[in-house]
């Protein structure tokens, strides 16, 4: 990402967009996940449980209120938003273990897509990567993808979208917007 430039010293947040999890859909999905019985990676706490829309990284404090501005201006579906997470992968590269939605929902990619567009005039810039929706499980994975006695069919069910900062591992959130006005 790139922004635009700040004051010598200011503190930062490192911060993103995301659909939350709801608890009881962590406890499942945590659950399903130890079934797997893995023995390789770090699993991802699920208090952390979450779908990325977008990354914004190491943001200067004072940018928070104008980012909270764009978002509130984003033009939202007008209707919660279901995500499927019915595929188990592995990113090798990045060495995760994830799930994803075997068929993703074109409204997620409008909301992604509007919310980059609100945050272009703060000087936001996503990556040139694309946009693949997944629920990260499993940190540091160097193995094929398991095998599961049960296939993964969850549906991971938003009504607000949330801006979090990543501090110490953990996920706070900052402030949410609802996805039906």
């Amino acid at each position: 990402m790139s922004y635009e430039s700040r004051e010598q010293g200011e503190p930062l947040k490192r911060l993103f967009f995301a659909l939350p999890c709801a608890a009881a859909q962590r406890r499942a999905i945590a659950q399903w996940r130890s079934d797997l019985e893995l023995s390789n990676g770090r699993p991802v706490p699920a208090e952390n449980f979450h779908l990325t829309l977008m990354f914004l990284g190491a943001v200067a404090v004072t940018q928070i209120p104008g980012i909270c501005a764009a978002a509130a201006s984003v033009r939202t579906p007008g209707e919660h938003l279901t995500v499927p997470l019915d595929r188990l992968d592995v990113w090798r590269r990045a060495g995760i273990l994830l799930l994803a939605p075997a068929q993703e929902p074109q409204v997620l990619r409008q909301l992604v897509y509007a919310l980059q567009q609100a945050l272009l005039p703060l000087g936001f810039v996503d990556a040139p990567r694309e946009f693949r929706p997944h629920l990260t499980l499993m940190r540091d994975y160097r193995t094929p993808v398991p095998e599961s006695n049960t296939p993964p069919d969850f549906h991971l069910s938003a009504q607000h979208f949330t801006l979090f900062e990543s501090h110490k591992g953990r996920y706070r959130p900052l402030a949410e917007w609802p996805l039906v006005p």
